[in-house]
């Protein structure tokens, strides 16, 4: 592969949520590097050092999104969205997660199966375990959330899902947005769970015929629904290259310097235990974390070792008019309003 480097971090958790029993076992969690780079042959950004075989997704993932009103609100958006372009027959999601999604579209009247290997309910519409093309698939429409970043041969993984599927159907697509990190220098939402970064020119690449594309969730997200029938291997456009801030890592340090107090972070997601991790490197160590996930209460983050917090433990002892950093705005107004007056809610990416 014939590459160009665009960024670089060593020693990164390869579990951002993956939850841990103790605050050793958090430190001690597994490591791997990152080297972000543009394949100059098909145009994709993607982490060049990633290590497929140390990935193995059980129930200990705790990536639960769904007890956040944004979220929901965005979940029920992106319903609307397949239910207008893919209809409720014959849906398949692949990577459904703890299911919340899937239950939402049973709740209104899909027909849908899902696969899932971290799955820790009871519904039989739900395979705990890996897609693979020998377990067969017929959908008139294939769901694919927040997979496909982590899946090492991407445009591979799709042909493989549209060879299951009778090399038909539609599929919905979403991922995080690429230029959305770069523009906002979200250098805490670059992790090594992730091994692919997607522009939306990518998909324009992918696929021969696209019958929607946009941005949604304040523009973190990107969602793609493509005609399986067109898939196709994506070549480098050289008049669209990837814009990657050459002052990425600068920025990082001088926020870091800027911003001594962002100690107290709500979000023990991917974001805070980046967030967490490179601030600890840089001599600025976060000292709560905060989460309203309760799978995640009580457990301790990769790498860090930090405990993470309910909002009742979390806010207790501090003074009044202590800074909280939320990880993602998209939740600032709705974790303002849970903390009341007492306490200020600064947004990341927020200036």
């Amino acid at each position: 592969m014939i590459e160009r480097e665009l960024y670089t971090q060593t020693g990164l958790p390869i579990f951002q949520n993956r939850m841990y029993d103790s605050f050793k076992a958090g430190r001690d969690c597994p490591k791997g590097d990152m080297r972000l780079v543009e394949d100059m042959e098909t145009g994709l950004v993607l982490n060049a050092a990633f290590d497929p075989s140390l990935m193995d997704y059980d129930a200990a993932y705790q990536n639960e999104q769904g007890t956040s009103r944004k979220f929901q609100q965005h979940l029920g958006e992106v319903a609307d969205l397949i239910e207008a372009k893919m209809g409720k027959a014959s849906i398949v999601e692949v990577g459904c997660g703890k299911g919340t999604f899937l239950q939402l579209m049973l709740e209104r009247g899909a027909d849908i199966v899902g696969y899932d290997p971290t799955y820790e309910g009871s519904n039989p519409k739900v395979r705990r375990e890996y897609f693979s093309e020998e377990l067969g698939i017929e959908g008139e429409g294939l769901i694919l959330r927040h997979v496909l970043e982590h899946i090492k041969d991407p445009v591979d993984f799709l042909f493989r899902l549209a060879r299951a599927n009778a090399d038909r159907g539609l599929i919905y697509i979403e991922v995080p947005c690429f230029d959305w990190i770069c523009d906002n220098y979200a250098w805490f939402d670059i992790f090594y769970e992730h091994v692919n970064y997607f522009r939306l020119s990518d998909f324009e690449r992918i696929f021969g015929r696209i019958v929607h594309a946009d941005r949604g969730f304040g523009g973190q997200y990107l969602r793609i629904i493509g005609d399986l029938s067109t898939l196709r291997c994506p070549a480098r456009d050289p008049s669209d290259p990837v814009r990657f801030p050459q002052d990425f890592k600068e920025r990082f340090q001088a926020e870091v310097r800027y911003s001594p107090d962002a100690s107290i972070v709500w979000g023990g997601a991917s974001k805070g235990v980046i967030f967490s991790l490179l601030r600890e490197r840089a001599g600025f160590p976060v000292s709560r974390i905060i989460d309203i996930n309760p799978a995640k209460q009580g457990k301790f983050l990769p790498a860090t070792g930090l405990q993470v917090l309910s909002p009742e433990q979390g806010l207790f002892g501090l003074p009044r008019g202590s800074l909280i950093h939320v990880m993602n705005p998209n939740y600032l107004d709705e974790i303002q309003r849970m903390v009341g007056p007492d306490f200020i809610c600064k947004g990341m990416n927020n200036d």
